[in-house]
Formats: structure tokens, sequence, C-alpha cells
């Protein structure tokens, strides 16, 4: 691999890295949004909330870790990351289609459409974050 695609991988690792970090904060310190776009299905939402926080925080700091110290850490990570936003798409949707209000504002399609299309991406982005697949770039090398 190149050291021109070696940095970029980095980059993006780090760049999703920091994103989750920042969800993980924003989930435990201010989870009223997160409640109000929770499907009424969800038991326990207030834990479930506060365990998805604990579970970007988890997998940011995996997609961190250098694999001499934990060597499975980022391949963990990115399976777990993938799982984790395979896992809040129907809140994404519910959100959605129930045009729900946070802190007393909706929001347009011109925001749920690329939010939703960009999902899949988002379980993709954390598999190569995690040197879980190089697909479609060719043989996995993180």
């Amino acid at each position: 691999m190149s050291a021109a695609e070696s940095f970029k991988r980095r980059f993006f690792r780090w760049l999703l890295a920091i994103i989750y970090l920042i969800a993980g904060i924003a989930h435990i310190r201010s989870p009223g949004g997160f409640l109000a776009i929770t499907p009424d299905w969800v038991p326990f939402p207030e834990q479930v909330i506060l365990l998805t926080g604990i579970a970007e925080i988890a997998g940011a700091a995996g997609l961190m870790t250098p694999p001499k110290i934990i060597p499975s850490a980022r391949y963990a990570a990115g399976i777990g990351l993938a799982l984790y936003a395979l896992c809040v798409y129907p809140a994404n949707i519910n959100h959605a289609i129930n045009n729900i209000a946070i802190s007393g504002a909706t929001a347009s399609w011109l925001y749920h459409g690329p939010r939703l299309a960009f999902q899949p991406i988002f379980i993709w982005w954390a598999l190569i974050a995690g040197g879980v697949t190089n697909w479609p770039f060719g043989r996995n090398k993180s």
C-alpha cells in the first residue's frame, strides 16, 4: 500500500472515530433529541440511549487503538460500529416518517433523505475503517 493510500485510510478512520466520539458524548450529555426519535417499541429507551453513547465512544476508541497495543481492537470496532449504524436506522426512519420535532423544530426531506441514504455508507465506512473489508478497492490491507 502506498504512503498516500495509508494516509487516506488513516484520515478517514480518524474522521469516523471523531464523528462517533462526538455523537457518543452527545448521546450521554443531551439524550432528549435521541429519545424523541427512538421508536415506541424500543424497551427502556433512556438506558438504550445511554448504552448507544457508550458504544459509540468505545467504537471510536477501538478505531484509534494502535494494532500493536490491541491487535483486534480496530477490527472489532469496525464490526461493532457497522452493527450499531444498522441498529439505529429504525430511529432515523422514525424521525423522518413521523416528522418528529427536536428542540421544537422539524426537519424537511432535504435533511432526512440524504441522512437515510447515507446510513449504508456509514456501515460500509465503519467496515473499511476497521479493516474488516476493503471492498471495492481490492484486497484487505489495513
